[in-house]
């Protein structure tokens, strides 16, 4: 078996095996408001999946050596392969982040020059678009299969090493699928029984401790303004001031009304009078009237206009 196989045919069942114990964690990390994706809550995501990780490759592994190759895996093989492959991720994935991005980098200014050539140039914008982004990322797309490839086989020699410390096993394949088979059916089964449930009950109550303290409380990034609620509409209350309205308007009504006889009156009077009085006397009768009426009839037009409003 090739290095890059063998790397593949370990590597992708473990990580299957540790994703659903992965998912928990990440639950319980947003219940405490740690997003696993941050720098604070990847950290912790990562120190709770060592002990997964580890497991799940020597399930993988183990699997791997009795099935496929016919040999009995060492001791610890799991841990063995954790922390060498947690080597070769500290070099091999920043390594790999640079590459990508420089040769990402190189193809979109490549292609940038390209489509400013002949009849490429004269291309509407939406096709100058899609030609691009195949362009540069069939580029980006073909370095990233390769660098995964390289990683594989990297992975897949560190696994090829641990088979010099395993020996050849001369026992049937019946044999070894059974001898496989045992491993994974624990000795003590009541015993892992009551720590799976004790697991599983622990996990509930920490998400239920944690969520009552969180849920009212958005992320920053997610929060928003807080919006006015609208008053509700009382059609009892709107009555009654719809009835105080009108009351105030039908007094300023007969007010206004008042008024125009009062000044009906004075003016006829006032014709009586207006030969007998001199300019003089006019406008001494004009200062002598009270400034009151004016400000009352004011009072009353602006109460006649809210109640026009209300109607």
């Amino acid at each position: 078996m090739s290095s890059v196989k063998l790397g593949l045919a370990v590597a992708w069942p473990a990580f299957w095996t540790a994703v659903p114990a992965k998912i928990v964690f990440a639950l319980l990390l947003l219940a405490a408001g740690l997003h696993p994706w941050e720098e604070t809550g990847l950290a912790f995501l990562m120190l709770l999946s060592i002990p997964v990780d580890i497991w799940a490759l020597g399930v993988s592994a183990r699997t791997v050596f009795l099935e496929r190759l016919r040999l009995q895996p060492p001791d610890q093989l799991g841990l063995t392969l954790w922390w060498q492959g947690a080597l070769l991720n500290l070099v091999y994935l920043p390594l790999g982040y640079v590459i990508e991005s420089s040769t990402k980098a190189g193809a979109k200014a490549g292609v940038e020059q390209i489509m400013e050539i002949g009849l490429l140039k004269s291309l509407p914008v939406a096709e100058r678009i899609s030609i691009d982004l195949v362009l540069w990322g069939s580029v980006a797309a073909v370095m990233l299969v390769v660098l995964a490839l390289g990683w594989l086989f990297l992975f897949g020699w560190i696994v090829r090493r641990q088979t010099a410390a395993a020996r050849a096993s001369g026992e049937s394949y019946q044999a070894l699928i059974r001898q496989w088979d045992l491993m994974r059916v624990p000795a003590d089964q009541p015993l892992l029984l009551t720590v799976f449930a004790a697991s599983g009950a622990g996990l509930v109550l920490l998400f239920w401790a944690f969520m009552p303290v969180t849920t009212p409380h958005p992320h920053e990034l997610y929060t928003k303004e807080p919006v006015k609620a609208v008053p509700l509409f009382k059609p009892a209350e709107a009555l009654q001031k719809t009835e105080k309205l009108i009351a105030q308007a039908e007094v300023a009504v007969q007010a206004l009304e008042e008024k125009a006889q009062e000044e009906a009156k004075a003016q006829a009077k006032g014709k009586g009078k207006g030969k007998a009085k001199g300019p003089g006397q006019e406008a001494a009768s004009s200062k002598a009237q009270p400034a009151g009426s004016d400000v009352k009839a004011v009072k009353a037009e602006k109460a006649a206009a809210a109640a026009g409003r209300a109607k």
